[in-house]
């Protein structure tokens, strides 16, 4: 999506800040014992009491309301029986629509307390999503985007996930751009326009590359295996950068 008008903007906002708070109340709700789908079940309701539609169960048949990925799951987890314990690196993904307007937002949360290397990496990939939304604005390369992550990855010592990209959205969860590498490419010259809608969602990794399918035919899982964090905004290019629409309000 290119937004060309202020209530375009306005309706992304709206649902942006739903999903955002979706997530964040989630996260606050979650604790050992606690089953998955449990988790995902208090996710619908505060979809529900918004307005939302979830994305992936409305465009793609997707399992559950959100998707909730546990320590070796990297993304795309089926809320289920799996149940939470302490020192869990939690992934909550959640998108929706409300009035023709789609977002997305992501965040690996801990429960409890984690070993230091994946305090780092969880510290490390938020500051990775922002490096990567520094990189947003207009007639600004694609590229830079995922050239600027890398440099990041490989300076402390992180790999990134190289077949799980950001992508246009805003009408629809993904759209044109299709692929928004998060990592170092080469040869790629596209531009983003003004008002132009994408996420922004670099997977760090301390040495996976690429993302596998499970036997489940959703739950992607680190190749090798390794532990991996997502971050994820939506945001929408401007002159002066990215204006972040996903922000809890």
């Amino acid at each position: 999506m290119t937004i060309t008008q202020e209530d375009e903007l306005e309706g992304l906002r709206a649902i942006g800040r739903i999903v955002a708070n979706t997530m964040q109340a989630m996260s606050r709700a979650m604790e050992p014992g606690m089953t998955t789908r449990e988790l995902d079940d208090i996710g619908r309701a505060l979809l529900d009491q918004d307005g939302a539609v979830s994305a992936p169960e409305s465009t793609y048949a997707f399992p559950g309301a959100t998707c909730i990925s546990v320590n070796e799951e990297i993304a795309h987890g089926i809320p289920g029986d799996r149940v939470l314990q302490p020192g869990d690196l939690v992934n909550i993904d959640v998108s929706a629509s409300k009035d023709g307007f789609f977002a997305d937002t992501g965040a690996t949360f801990r429960l409890g307390t984690v070993r230091p290397p994946l305090e780092r990496l969880c510290r490390d990939g938020r500051r990775a999503l922002q490096i990567g939304i520094a990189q947003v604005g207009s007639d600004k390369p694609i590229a830079g985007i995922g050239n600027a992550i890398g440099r990041f990855a490989s300076d402390h010592g992180y790999t990134l996930i190289r077949n799980l990209a950001s992508h246009g959205v805003g009408r629809s969860l993904h759209e044109d751009p299709k692929e928004v590498p998060t990592w170092p490419t080469r040869g790629d010259r596209r531009r983003m326009p003004r008002g132009l809608v994408l996420t922004v969602e670099p997977f760090l990794s301390t040495g996976g590359q690429w993302a596998t399918e499970g036997a489940d035919g959703w739950t992607l899982y680190s190749d090798p295996m390794a532990p991996v964090v997502q971050y994820e905004h939506t945001v929408v290019v401007t002159d002066r950068g990215a204006i972040i629409v996903t922000q809890p309000g």
